[in-house]
């Protein structure tokens, strides 16, 4: 019998496959002694457990290459030679003999190597310690007889079962393989509902249960539209939802009539669409759903699900590549935006109480300078391979921009000096994240090039509320007048200088957002890929003079209940 779960609605679409159930197994064991008749036994298990790792690290690094490519890949190779060292395999195989279970010889082996790697001040130690860390979690679950998920060895269509999804997991996901997934957890602004927009594939969050409700191999449909999750579907239910589907091909395709239209308002005003990517893979969909350009490139994904930082050529090539394919388009870089709840292992930063308020973006970036120059370096060399603008992240104050800035000439000027080419027109701006830019956007707009308001962040900083928080996810308000107020002061300012602003933030392409930031004046939307297309449709029926009209009610309004219902009343007279 089918069960359905109710959750958030986090990526628009239907998805109908069996499950992969990407949850940790519980790796404790109880400690027993091997008696020497049985030591032998026992050796022969582990020998058996390190074939089977072998066989599924091999298989991992195979994938690795064909789809990322031999750097990624080269980790999984570290990992096959840890498997094939004597001196970690004969040490816990001595143990076995020596009387202990082999789960606990390995863990013993592990820790002492462990030990020995973390005191040495040598990056190659550490970074051995983690492939040891690694292989030994890997090798313990075969010992254990339970399943290690590895979201990145997936070769068959599935739907992502969860408890929560991190960066790391969603930047390892394959999108031919990965037709949509669902976790307890996570809101419409959480990272993972965030990736999977920009994947394009159906979504559902905070369920609470679907991990207790899914087993491996079922099969589940997930509405991303109407936040709907039907465990064990019966074939029935799978008819209906394969016509809903249908019906959404028939709508996209009215949709992709729009696709080399210009976006204006009913009375002639431009509004800019773009795209938000994590990758270079995702240009693809920026291109085939008609954006203008990329309002907003991640760079933090390339930096995740990764033992090493990239190097400033694989950095440029990344950039390089999606300069190209967009030929000549607009391309907003933002640097890298590291913290809160993305982390990079190859990054050994310090756990903090408050994350989110922490170390993190370019406070990060300023703080390991030679980390931020390698991938300024990167931007600056690909700048001559398209319309490049770079974009700094979390600035607090002018002398963070200024920094920043700074940095980037710096690296500019030695590139030059160098005889290397670089655009010498690159526009430089900040996201408008926090309340102080946002408060001080006049003077920010006297230094800035433009604008590009991350209203993810701005809201959560806005009313002090986690936004990854679902005890406090009721003042995640984006139609709020004192955040309005915010963007306002923002647009004026920035229009007084003669500059531009943006909105990359995910009220970007929330349609009943979407009058209110016509009639506020944002000159260029940035969203998921998939949202562009219904975007232009819908700003093609809206005329600004009706929506300033609009806005000057809501900035008025006392509560985000009262500027909804403005904009109910002002589209339902369309």
């Amino acid at each position: 019998m089918s069960k359905i779960l109710k959750g958030i609605g986090a990526s628009d679409g239907i998805a109908i496959s069996k499950a992969y159930s990407l949850v940790e197994p519980d790796l404790n064991f109880t400690e027993t002694s091997i008696d020497g008749s049985a030591s032998a036994d026992e050796v022969q298990k582990f020998k058996n457990g390190l074939h089977e790792t072998k066989v599924e690290v091999t298989k991992i690094r195979n994938h690795a290459e064909e789809t990322v490519g031999p750097e990624h890949a080269a980790i999984f190779e570290a990992h096959l030679m840890v498997l094939d060292d004597p001196e970690f395999i004969g040490p816990i195989e001595g143990k076995i003999t020596g009387g202990l279970s082999a789960p606990q010889a390995l863990v013993e082996v592990r820790d002492q190597y462990l030990k020995t790697f973390e005191e040495m001040d040598n990056e190659y130690m550490k970074e051995r310690a983690a492939d040891i860390k690694d292989v030994s979690k890997r090798l313990l679950a075969h010992l254990l007889g339970r399943a290690l998920p590895d979201p990145a060895s997936i070769d068959e269509e599935v739907i992502i079962i969860a408890d929560d999804l991190t960066p790391s997991d969603t930047a390892q996901l394959d999108k031919r393989f990965v037709k949509g997934f669902v976790t307890n957890a996570g809101g419409r602004t959480s990272h993972s509902a965030i990736m999977a927009r920009s994947l394009e594939i159906p979504a559902v969050v905070g369920t609470k249960e679907v991990t207790a409700s899914v087993n491996d191999g079922d099969i589940v449909i997930v509405d991303g539209t109407a936040g709907d999750v039907i465990a064990g579907a019966d074939e029935k239910e799978i008819k209906a939802y394969e016509l809903k589907t249908d019906e959404l091909k028939r709508e996209r395709e009215t949709l992709l009539e729009l696709k080399d239209d210009d976006t204006k308002t009913q009375d002639g005003i431009t509004v800019e669409l773009g795209a938000n990517i994590g990758t270079p893979d995702d240009v693809e969909g920026v291109l085939d759903n008609g954006a203008e350009g990329i309002g907003l490139f991640r760079t933090e994904f390339l930096y995740m699900g990764r033992d090493k930082l990239p190097t400033e050529d694989e950095q440029y090539e990344a950039y390089k590549t999606v300069l190209e394919k967009m030929d000549d388009k607009p391309v907003i870089v933002r640097t890298i935006d590291i913290g809160g709840d993305k982390e990079v292992p190859a990054l050994d930063m310090p756990k903090e109480l408050n994350p989110f308020l922490g170390y993190r973006a370019i406070r990060m970036a300023l703080g390991n300078k030679e980390l931020f120059r390698t991938q300024l370096r990167a931007l600056l060399r690909a700048s001559v391979h398209g319309n490049l603008k770079i974009m700094f992240p979390m600035i607090a104050t002018i002398q963070e921009f200024e920094e920043a800035k700074a940095l980037l000439i710096e690296c500019r000027d030695e590139l030059k000096a160098d005889k290397v080419d670089v655009r010498d027109d690159i526009e430089t701006g900040i996201m408008v994240e926090i309340p102080s830019a946002a408060i001080l956007a006049d003077e920010f707009a006297k230094v800035v090039d433009f604008f590009s308001i991350g209203t993810n962040d701005l809201i959560q900083y806005t009313f002090a509320a986690d936004r990854m928080n679902e005890n406090v996810s009721y003042l995640y308000q984006p139609y709020h007048p004192a955040l309005l107020r915010l963007i306002d002061n923002v647009v004026k300012a920035a229009h007084r200088e003669d500059k531009w602003v943006g909105m990359c933030g995910e009220m970007a392409g929330d349609p009943t957002a979407m009058p209110l930031l016509i009639g506020l004046g944002i000159d260029e939307l940035s969203m998921s890929a998939g949202s562009v297309l219904k975007a232009r449709s819908q700003i093609k029926n809206l005329k600004k003079t009706d929506m300033e009209h609009l806005v000057e009610a809501a900035l008025r309004s006392p509560d985000s209940d009262t500027v909804t219902a403005l904009v109910k009343e002002y589209t339902e007279r369309l």
